[in-house]
């Protein structure tokens, strides 16, 4: 074989191992932008569902608070545009924050109704919620999860030549930095989880006086 040939299929090589890692390293992108978009799908899913429990909610809690109008309607707001048609989840991040402090102020009210905590429905529609949100936190998880693999593989060479070329774009996390919303909402009263704590208390100390007793 000549030196010219011997050129020839160097070339030839060098360009299908590029082109074989180039196909692999767009597969992987295209495979990542795939799960990162389908953990968004599922987590409007969730989105959706929250933000249905909302008007029961509010039904429930004004039948004991009627005039707590303005309590009402900034939920109410908050819900709309949460709702968005198109939100990022960045932008769903905020909407969802605001929501969930407007969704605090509603179980302030409800925390005064020692009935109204009672009902079987409005029970129901708590553990609705706190499974809803549970569910949240998880797909939150999960999606960014993928988000900061693509990102990371987006930065790195070769992908990035690829990553610009088929403008595949940074994906967008959907979190908080605030530490009271970051948590799921705790949507068991105070009332009901200080009077647990205070039969614990009782409890404990029983225990040690039987045990100070027997000694």
């Amino acid at each position: 074989m000549d030196v010219t040939s011997t050129v020839i299929t160097i070339v030839v090589i060098v360009l299908l191992v590029a082109v074989s890692g180039a196909l692999i390293a767009l597969n992987a992108l295209k495979h990542l932008r795939w799960k990162v978009n389908e953990a968004w799908r599922q987590i409007t899913v969730e989105l959706t569902r929250r933000h249905d429990l909302i008007p029961n909610l509010i039904a429930a809690v004004s039948e004991y608070e009627p005039d707590a109008t303005e309590v009402y309607q900034a939920l109410e707001a908050a819900r709309s545009k949460a709702m968005s048609v198109g939100s990022t989840p960045a932008e769903q991040t905020a909407q969802e924050n605001e929501l969930s402090a407007r969704l605090a102020d509603l179980f302030e009210l409800a925390e005064r109704h020692r009935d109204l905590r009672a009902l079987a429905g409005f029970q129901q529609l708590q553990a609705e919620l706190t499974n809803t949100e549970d569910r949240i936190a998880a797909g939150r998880r999960y999606y960014n999860a993928n988000a900061r693999e693509l990102n990371t593989r987006r930065a790195s060479f070769p992908s990035s030549l690829l990553a610009s070329l088929f403008h595949y774009r940074r994906a967008e996390l959907f979190e908080t930095t605030d530490p009271a919303v970051r948590a799921t909402p705790n949507m068991e009263f105070r009332a009901e989880r200080d009077a647990r704590d205070a039969e614990l208390r009782q409890w404990q100390e029983n225990r040690q006086r039987s045990e100070e007793g027997s000694n």
